[in-house]
């Protein structure tokens, strides 16, 4: 039996989370490296791993739903 629209959906919204989970992770190791070759201020460092963290918080809300979704 092939997979419905809503299986589909529900996987591509997985991969989605799973590469931003990837980059974030990268983001936030490499941010010092980025830094000092860019030769940016401090701030931008901190604004690096701000963003990753909001994008960790979105993947965890959207895991979430995806769990809550897949129990029903």
């Amino acid at each position: 039996m092939p997979p419905s629209d809503q299986d589909k959906r529900v996987q591509r919204t997985g991969q989605i989370v799973a590469i931003t989970i990837a980059v974030a992770g990268l983001a936030t190791i490499f941010a010092p490296v980025i830094v000092a070759g860019l030769g940016l201020a401090q701030r931008f460092e901190m604004l690096i791993y701000l963003c990753a963290l909001a994008a960790m918080a979105w993947s965890v809300v959207v895991a979430w739903g995806l769990w809550r979704k897949r129990d029903k």
